[in-house]
């Protein structure tokens, strides 16, 4: 009796559903390759939610195959790219996009380059400055 109360506690989970069907568009592709290049071209700048560092254009992730099946359904019901990007940022953030924005809070990030370069010369100009006394 208690190899196979073992045996039926292990094999239930085995039995469940692991995931959900796939979406409908997940791995297929649009009928009109003009809308279906589109949908690619915007796919490809979107990153995984799951993988993170591959966009969802390449990612098996399911969750990538569900923002594949949107973003063509979307596209071939109309809408544009740039207003499904926009949905998209707006509903999983900045980083969702590869294409970086120019929002006022991250010109810190864009401009500490810039001046670390600049303090860099100005510190090889002044010890250049001190040697040649």
């Amino acid at each position: 009796m208690g190899v196979g109360a073992l045996l039926l506690c292990f094999s239930a989970p085995l039995a469940a559903q692991t995931a959900l069907p796939p979406a409908p568009y997940a791995d297929r592709q649009l009928d009109d390759p003009a809308l279906e290049a589109k949908a690619r071209d915007l796919m490809v700048t979107i990153r995984c939610l799951t993988c993170q560092s591959q966009s969802i254009a390449d990612s098996n992730a399911s969750m990538a195959g569900d923002m594949r099946s949107e973003i063509r359904q979307r596209i071939a019901a109309g809408e544009r790219p740039e207003h499904i990007r926009a949905w998209l940022i707006e509903r999983y953030g900045d980083w969702v996009s590869y294409a970086p924005t120019a929002a006022p809070i991250l010109w810190p990030l864009w401009t500490a380059p810039l001046v670390l370069l600049a303090l860099g010369g100005l510190l090889v100009r002044s010890r250049i400055r001190r040697r040649k006394r």
